[in-house]
């Protein structure tokens, strides 16, 4: 998932189906929101933008959590080049070799989302 840039990524999580749609679909503004689905209001423009603000804070953080536990798992520069030295020198450049298998075990550890 992509950090959400838009009101549209608020509106979108707050009720199920096609229950906003735009005046204008190449001017997706708040002036242009409608509501198809009468059961449901509009929401103010300051909830659109907050909302908004919070998914991307919420995204934020999650990210960052992300990055953090997988830049923290990895070993330092410098032991990850003694680490292809020995690879490069048992003619283990592929996934035989403990650096591609360190690396892996990391990546595989600390997916990306």
């Amino acid at each position: 998932m992509n950090r959400p840039t838009h009101i549209e990524n608020y509106l979108s999580q707050l009720h199920t189906g096609q229950w906003f749609g735009w005046s204008d679909s190449k001017n997706k503004v708040y002036a242009n929101l409608i509501i198809h689905d009468s059961s449901k209001s509009k929401p103010s423009e300051s909830d659109c933008t907050n909302g908004l603000k919070t998914l991307q804070d919420t995204w934020d953080l999650e990210y960052d959590s992300y990055k953090s536990k997988r830049r923290s798992s990895y070993k330092s520069i410098v032991d990850q080049l003694d680490q292809l030295y020995h690879d490069m020198s048992a003619g283990k450049l592929d996934a035989t070799g403990e650096w591609y298998k360190s690396i892996k075990f990391i990546k595989d550890a600390n997916p990306k989302e």
